[in-house]
């Protein structure tokens, strides 16, 4: 499937965002990317081209510091400044997309979805790789911006790498033990060359969403 691309004007910059769009959609996901890659990610393009089959819409970001060409992203405050009005874009309008929203990303990405979910009207939350610590220094930690939405009330699914240096699972899980669904897969930070793995894990989730509504 083809996307359609858009260009959202943002206070850091125009972003841009990847629709993959099936007819009659059942619901939403907007996905950002890491801070040290893109939309071409495995897993963020595996998700892209596999779940519109499923039924459901999914937009793929690119903050506005990717669009601009750069290597390093910008800090968290800006990251969020920049999600929230594309959201908004993608949410609103004639071509708006289908409820329920999903919002997530991976790594610096699912760290913004976390931060801005219930600010944007989340119905719930995808955190692929979410980094609960820099390698090697687990007090610093980010586990609070994993529990906001949760304390909002939102489902978070967070799928890990089962040798992620930013955080195992089991990290994850003693740090946030009420999260509702936790998913261990193959590989570290990155997940595998192809997992399908994430895929099937995201997949259980969103029917355990439609069920639910």
């Amino acid at each position: 499937m083809k996307p359609r691309v858009v260009e959202i004007d943002t206070p850091q910059g125009p972003a841009r965002a990847h629709v993959f769009r099936p007819p009659r959609a059942i619901g939403s996901l907007i996905l950002g990317h890491g801070a040290g890659g893109g939309i071409d990610a495995p897993d963020l393009a595996l998700l892209a081209s596999a779940l519109p089959d499923d039924g459901w819409a999914v937009a793929l970001v690119e903050q506005p510091w990717r669009v601009a060409g750069r290597k390093v992203a910008t800090p968290p405050k800006t990251l969020d400044e920049a999600w929230v009005p594309v959201v908004a874009a993608l949410t609103s309008g004639r071509s708006r997309l289908p409820e329920p929203v999903i919002v997530g990303g991976r790594s610096a990405g699912a760290r913004v979805a976390c931060r801005t979910a219930e600010q944007v009207g989340a119905a719930a939350v995808l955190a692929l790789s979410f980094p609960l610590h820099p390698p090697g220094q687990p007090e610093k930690s980010r586990a609070a911006e994993l529990q906001a939405p949760i304390d909002a009330g939102l489902p978070v699914h967070v799928v890990q790498g089962e040798k992620d240096p930013f955080g195992r699972p089991d990290e994850i899980a003693e740090a946030v033990p009420d999260t509702a669904y936790l998913d261990a897969v193959a590989g570290a930070h990155s997940f595998t060359k192809d997992p399908q793995d994430v895929l099937e894990a995201v997949r259980l989730f969103l029917a355990e969403l439609t069920w639910a509504t």
